[in-house]
């Protein structure tokens, strides 16, 4: 495997290192080992009958004497070389020889042992100290070679963007490649007019825009539009995720920002994207501690850059979130993000567009309508279409099909909304009927009711997780606006299915349960925020903020208001649901017949499409006229 260059600098450093704090401490250890004394001091010692044992060497002697006596015997110029007064314990000592013949002789006088050792061999000194040098040097090559040239390149990068760059060839993708999403492309093709002749824009004054802001729910094609405007443009673009910027080193973020800009200064003409942008521009709150304020200081670092380059120069930063509103306001004014760019899910034309562009790769069977599939997938986002039309591929593929025909796009979008099939979950007659019945009420409400979405399917085959059946509703347009009374047919459907168990067995089930918390916070947001009940008017009390793209609500519980005021809204609820189950109860009441035939039909088919549920609608009992409503 090869060595890449800042690894292998990292690995010459580090032996280096090794090898002088091995040479320090062997100094240290041989320095410590023994005091140096003159000849003459080790023959008085000899004298004094205190050495009892020495080394004779060829060019020196070495012993041990009692440091106590040491300093008796010794000359006070050669005490001041011992360890301090005090200090107990023996004294190793050294001394050069000398050619002295009378050694031998005052040695055995004074009764000291003696040996001869062989001459010190400087290799085995060497490697003492050597071999544990190069013992850990290889066990830290052992452990770079583990972690591998990615993380080791990352630790030596700390500071570096991890941004992608892509060059122009590597892009490949250009405004052909993005459909549904019209407004949005126009809205760009002014930036890829700014990158190719910016010229035409300052001959008269005028700024090229420092950013576009791009935002939209999950999966509309941010990503994708902000490569094709740099495909467009044929330009650098450099791709980088708003987490990337922060690590737990301190500083890191704001130095990974200034290399960013740097990059992009040398490859302008380009484009710098930052996905996930509400990851680093977070708004910054007070008194921010630990990694907020690391954040704080990456954003801080961002705001510079954006105010410090020159747009002239042709770079142009484009960014995507989809939680615009938790953003900074100083991210978002003009000077940094002059543009911003709205991306919404697709409407019906813009899905059949969204399927022809991800078909056009398939063996596609004569019957299929891909205007038929964009009617059944109101709400689906680009990504979302492009999962259908591989699941529909994958399904063909698996039962060995030469074309992928109508019922395989059905299939998928069954599989996406409601799950896979637990084909292996078998249920007792008593559950499983009592699943017909709710199901039947749900298809014959939403039949009877004129302004709701008409059935497509009725399925009681249990799909994900918690799912015992389905009614699928196929919207014949797109809506935008919902009145007050299409609202309430809405409320009626969701209580379809629980007002059919009470008339088929005199009890409900849990499985309403999903339906009821849909029906209570449908009916919670006709009082709270549509001005649509009785008793508040036209006020609203619920003041949570909504993602626009997700959909989410805040951490709050209810807007601000008084306790009278929330018993009020409660009652209204209550009163909302209760007459919704009132008409619903009469209008199964006067179809009993057609709900019983129904029910029958999916305990024997489980899946009821919508030409049988029209044949057995129209042989049955004529439709009910609808119960009337209030204003």
């Amino acid at each position: 495997m090869a060595v890449t260059e800042p690894r292998r600098k990292l690995q010459v450093t580090y032996l280096a290192l090794a090898l002088l704090v091995g040479l320090a401490v062997n100094l240290w250890m041989a320095r410590s080992q023994s005091v140096p004394i003159d000849y003459s001091d080790f023959k008085a010692l000899v004298r004094s009958g205190h050495v009892h044992e020495v080394q004779i060497g060829p060019a020196s002697i070495a012993g041990n004497v009692d440091l106590a006596d040491a300093r008796a015997a010794l000359p006070e110029a050669t005490r001041q070389r011992l360890p301090q007064e005090g200090t107990g314990g023996e004294l190793h000592f050294s001394t050069l020889r000398v050619e002295d013949p009378a050694l031998i002789a005052d040695l055995d006088s004074a009764h000291v042992r003696y040996a001869a050792v062989a001459g010190t061999n400087w290799l085995m000194q060497l490697l003492s100290w050597v071999a544990p040098a190069l013992i850990f040097v290889a066990i830290w090559t052992f452990a770079l070679g583990r972690m591998g040239n990615k993380q080791m390149g990352d630790l030596v990068g700390i500071g570096k963007s991890k941004a992608r760059v892509y060059v122009q060839k590597n892009i490949g993708v250009t405004f052909a490649d993005v459909e549904g999403i019209d407004e949005a492309k126009a809205e760009l093709m002014e930036v890829v007019e700014f990158l190719k002749t910016p010229e035409r824009y300052t001959r008269l004054g005028g700024r090229i825009p420092k950013g576009v802001l791009i935002v939209g729910a999950p999966g509309t094609g941010k990503t994708l539009l902000a490569k094709a405007v740099a495909g467009e443009a044929n330009v650098p673009f450099l791709s980088i995720s708003g987490s990337e910027f922060v690590e737990m080193f301190v500083g890191v973020g704001a130095a990974r920002v200034r290399d960013l800009f740097d990059q992009a200064e040398k490859l302008a003409p380009c484009i710098i994207f930052i996905d996930e942008l509400d990851a680093l521009g977070k708004a910054r709150g007070a008194g921010g501690f630990g990694g907020h304020e690391e954040r704080e200081q990456t954003l801080n670092q961002l705001l510079v850059e954006l105010d410090g380059f020159d747009t002239n120069k042709g770079v142009i930063i484009m960014a995507a979130t989809n939680r615009p509103e938790i953003l900074d306001p100083a991210l978002l004014r003009p000077g940094r993000f002059d543009r911003k760019v709205a991306i919404d899910r697709p409407d019906i034309r813009g899905r059949e567009r969204i399927l022809k562009l991800h078909a056009g790769k398939l063996a596609l069977d004569p019957d299929v309508n891909l205007a038929v599939i964009a009617a059944k997938t109101p709400g689906f986002a680009g990504a979302d279409l492009a999962n259908i039309v591989n699941e529909a591929a994958l399904r063909a593929a698996r039962q060995n099909q030469k074309t992928v025909t109508q019922a395989d796009f059905d299939a998928a979008i069954d599989r996406v909304i409601t799950g896979l099939e637990k084909k292996n979950r078998v249920m007792n007659p008593k559950e499983k009927e009592t699943v017909a019945y709710h199901e039947a009420g749900h298809a014959l409400i939403a039949e009877k009711r004129t302004t709701t979405d008409k059935v497509s399917k009725v399925s009681i085959i249990p799909r994900g997780i918690g799912a015992l059946g389905f009614t699928q509703q196929l919207p014949t347009e797109d809506r935008y606006l919902m009145k007050r009374s299409e609202l309430l047919d809405r409320l009626d459907v969701l209580l379809g299915g629980r007002v059919a168990e009470q008339l088929a067995f005199g009890e409900v089930s849990t499985g309403a349960q999903n339906d009821l918390q849909r029906a209570t916070d449908l009916a919670r947001h006709m009082v709270t925020q549509y001005g649509m009940g009785e008793t508040l008017g036209p006020a609203v009390v619920d003041t949570r903020p909504v993602n626009p793209f997700l959909g989410e609500a805040g951490i709050a519980v209810r807007g601000e208001c008084s306790e009278e005021t929330a018993r009020q809204i409660d009652a209204e609820v209550r009163r909302l649901l209760k007459d919704a189950e009132d008409r619903v109860r009469v209008t199964l009441e006067s179809a009993r017949g057609q709900l019983e035939a129904l029910a029958q039909m999916l305990l024997e088919h489980e899946t009821v499409e919508r030409e049988t549920l029209l044949g057995l609608l129209v042989a049955g009992a004529p439709l009910q006229a609808q119960p009337g409503r209030g204003t």
